[in-house]
């Protein structure tokens, strides 16, 4: 794909975060592609999840950060839980809810108060527990679930928000190899409809996958480019001290682990 920056759907400009006290972010200026799929790389400490919490509004910050061209902040809640979809790392779920209880919440920035689901919101929770595989279980409960499970109804409760924009941290986490393929699928087919996935991960050859790497370190994005640019490589083994090699093969790029 040819990505283009002309219309970026997210694009934060952040003199400093602190969490805590602590400086985690600086001097970034980044713009995230519309319609496309950025990974999100870099050490441990880097400051990627920090970011993502940005893109979402879930992070306070000494700047500003926009969605569509409109800054965070201005969005009515709703409106804004519509078009943007956030999935965290261990993200929490009640565990006393069925399965398709919990893929329902994704529906609740559609319905109004105390709405009763509609045969769309139930559509799109049927549909997205296919798309992950989750529907055989769905009668059952949260916490009756493998991490694997529980992790597949979690990220169906992603994507039957149907937003245009979505933020994932560590999707893959507790996903076999199989599954990690099929999340790329996915990926790709959300991609496919003109829809915007941004994805924190640490598995660097499935990253590579995307159409669009940020390569971040000590609280800077160091890159922003395709995977197959000089400079993503370039950046990659650089903050990973050049433990890294990358390999052509298949058409594509591969990490190897020095």
């Amino acid at each position: 794909m040819n990505v283009s920056m002309t219309a970026p759907a997210l694009h934060a400009r952040l003199d400093c975060v602190r969490v805590e006290g602590n400086e985690i972010l600086h001097g970034i200026d980044l713009a995230v592609p519309s319609g496309a799929w950025t990974a999100i790389v870099g050490p441990n400490g880097a400051g990627k999840s920090t970011l993502l919490r940005v893109l979402a509004g879930l992070q306070r910050v000494d700047g500003d950060a926009h969605l569509q061209g409109r800054a965070l902040h201005s969005w009515p809640a709703a409106e804004r839980a519509r078009a943007l979809a956030w999935m965290g790392p261990e993200e929490p779920g009640a565990d006393d809810l069925t399965a398709h209880d919990v893929v329902m919440l994704g529906r609740l920035p559609h319905r109004a108060w105390l709405a009763p689901p509609s045969p769309a919101d139930h559509a799109a929770v049927e549909a997205a527990m296919q798309a992950t595989q989750s529907w055989p279980w769905r009668t059952r409960r949260l916490s009756s679930l493998s991490s694997g499970e529980r992790q597949r109804v979690l990220l169906a409760r992603v994507l039957a928000v149907q937003a245009a924009v979505t933020l994932m941290d560590e999707p893959l986490a507790h996903l076999d190899p199989p599954h990690q393929a099929e999340w790329q699928a996915l990926v790709r087919g959300l991609v496919a409809q003109g829809r915007t996935v941004v994805s924190v991960l640490h598995e660097l050859n499935l990253a590579l996958a995307a159409e669009h790497l940020v390569v971040m370190d000590a609280g800077r994005v160091v890159s922003a480019a395709p995977p197959g640019a000089p400079e993503s490589h370039e950046a990659l083994m650089r903050v990973f001290g050049g433990r890294l090699e990358l390999i052509p093969h298949g058409g594509r790029w591969v990490v190897v682990v020095r």
